[in-house]
């Protein structure tokens, strides 16, 4: 079993800050890549960040210079830094990884999600 939990959600004005965790646990073989998605009401989930394994990002556009990822890869967690955020970015956020479990295949795995809330 493999489980991804996310903190750190919250309700926050426009212009704040939220920091998002997610760690994953489990029979964890390799991880290849871990980050985040969202989905707004009304909306696909689309991508907000994933770092890789080499520690490459891909960010979306409209997170550029705003958010920030990082991890721990002792711990096997990430860390979401959002900075000047805007209504738009109210979502849930769901923490992703591309990871083998022991003795398994190479698949994607989601979090449960967590609210971010941006407004005045």
């Amino acid at each position: 079993q493999v489980q991804l939990v996310e903190s750190g959600g919250g309700l926050v004005q426009p212009g704040g800050s939220l920091r998002l965790s997610c760690a994953a646990s489990g029979s964890i073989s390799s991880i290849y890549g871990m980050g985040w998605y969202r989905q707004a009401p009304g909306k696909e989930r689309e991508l907000v960040v994933v770092i890789s394994s080499d520690g490459s990002t891909n960010y979306a556009t409209a997170v550029k210079g705003r958010f920030t990822i990082s991890r721990d890869m002792a711990k096997n967690t990430v860390y979401l830094q959002m900075n000047s955020l805007k209504p738009e970015d109210t979502a849930v956020y769901y923490c992703y990884a591309d990871l083998r479990r022991t003795l398994y295949t190479r698949s994607d795995y989601w979090g449960r999600g967590t609210q971010v809330t941006v407004s005045s």
